[in-house]
């Protein structure tokens, strides 16, 4: 028998799911009752997809990642469904005025996280050209060139190597990574563990890395991130709200409140500053249930943040107005660049057991 690992098994249900629910047309038919007043959709990375057949088989970070044409494909989805499109600054109003009797369009807004340097060459332009409003929530420190971003330089590092050393706090790991599977399973590994690590941790970790392969840490934010100049151009363009996503991207729930609160306040008024605006909306770096709770809404409220987005699933509902810092987002997953996919989320019948028991 195959022996698919625990990311294959929950990846290949997902599949199946979209799959079902389109061929059965429960997207259509359970539309009227699980479909909530708005989407927020994540996206992280868009650029044509690599043709590099000695990687393809291992490539841990892909969920990030979709194709110019499967935005393009979103932003059809999205029209056909009825959406609006609209800005995240509108988001609150929305959802007051949902309370309110009367049917009323779905709304959808458009965010990116961490500020990849792509999409700016590659979202931009659609979106621009589409006059589709957007987000895009920043990192100082990858905007500055010396940010962690500790999940493509562990892919780098197993890529490249038949064994993986690495430390982990005070302790020093060393897995097998000859085959994918190998490399797979090293990187589930890793990630676990870092997971609850603190930032410090985290840097410690990315910086033993480059040491021991002979480069600058914070290569890799200078070559995957927008920097400020890119910024600039974007906060130009007024369709384009630049929101924040902390200073350095750490795990909130493993940090103190006072840290909590430096990477709140700081990325709100370094981005400000860079930009000449007011920055309004946050998104958590790490939004699962487990890495941002009730502390870290809170002290974004506290910040003066009029929203807070996190990466638990769902739609936006009428309730969600008294939620304002813990609000849900849809991940557009690279991994499921499907029409199925995108009819099952924009429908919102994958989340109706849980907003039937939430409500």
């Amino acid at each position: 028998m195959m022996n698919l690992r625990t990311d294959d098994v929950r990846h290949a249900i997902f599949s199946g799911g979209f799959s079902a629910i389109a061929a059965s047309r429960a997207d259509i038919w359970l539309r009227p009752f699980a479909q909530g007043i708005g989407v927020i959709l994540t996206f992280h990375r868009v650029r044509p997809r690599a043709d590099d057949t000695a990687t393809s088989a291992f490539r841990p970070n892909g969920f990030l990642e979709v194709t110019p044409a499967f935005l393009e494909a979103t932003l059809d989805a999205l029209a056909r469904a009825g959406f609006d499109c609209v800005s995240l600054d509108e988001v609150p109003a929305r959802l007051r005025a949902a309370a309110s009797p009367g049917r009323k369009r779905p709304f959808a807004v458009i965010t990116f996280d961490d500020g990849y340097r792509d999409n700016l060459e590659y979202a931009w332009p659609i979106l621009k050209r589409r006059n589709v409003p957007w987000t895009v929530y920043i990192v100082p420190e990858f905007a500055d060139g010396k940010g962690v971003l500790w999940w493509v330089d562990l892919e780098r590092a197993l890529a490249h190597d038949d064994t993986l050393v690495c430390r982990i706090r005070d302790d020093i790991v060393t897995l097998p990574a000859v085959t994918a599977a190998q490399k797979a399973d090293a990187f589930a590994h890793v990630a676990r563990r870092l997971a609850c690590a603190s930032h410090d941790d985290l840097r410690g970790f990315v910086h033993a890395l480059a040491e021991r392969e002979g480069r600058d840490p914070g290569e890799t934010s200078r070559r995957l991130c927008a920097d400020w100049d890119d910024i600039a151009r974007l906060a130009r363009d007024p369709l384009v709200t630049i929101g924040a996503h902390s200073v350095s991207h750490p795990v909130l729930s493993q940090e103190t409140p006072e840290r909590v609160r430096e990477e709140l306040g700081g990325s709100m008024r370094i981005i400000a500053e860079r930009v000449g605006r007011p920055i309004r909306h946050f998104a958590y770096p790490h939004g699962g249930k487990d890495k941002a709770g009730l502390r870290e809404y809170g002290l974004a409220r506290e910040a003066g943040f009029a929203t807070a987005v996190t990466t638990r699933p769902g739609h936006l509902w009428p309730g969600h107005q008294a939620q304002c810092h813990a609000l849900p987002r849809l991940s557009m997953n690279g991994l499921h660049q499907t029409e199925a996919a995108l009819r099952a989320m924009l429908s919102g019948v994958p989340f109706l057991a849980g907003e039937l028991a939430a409500r």
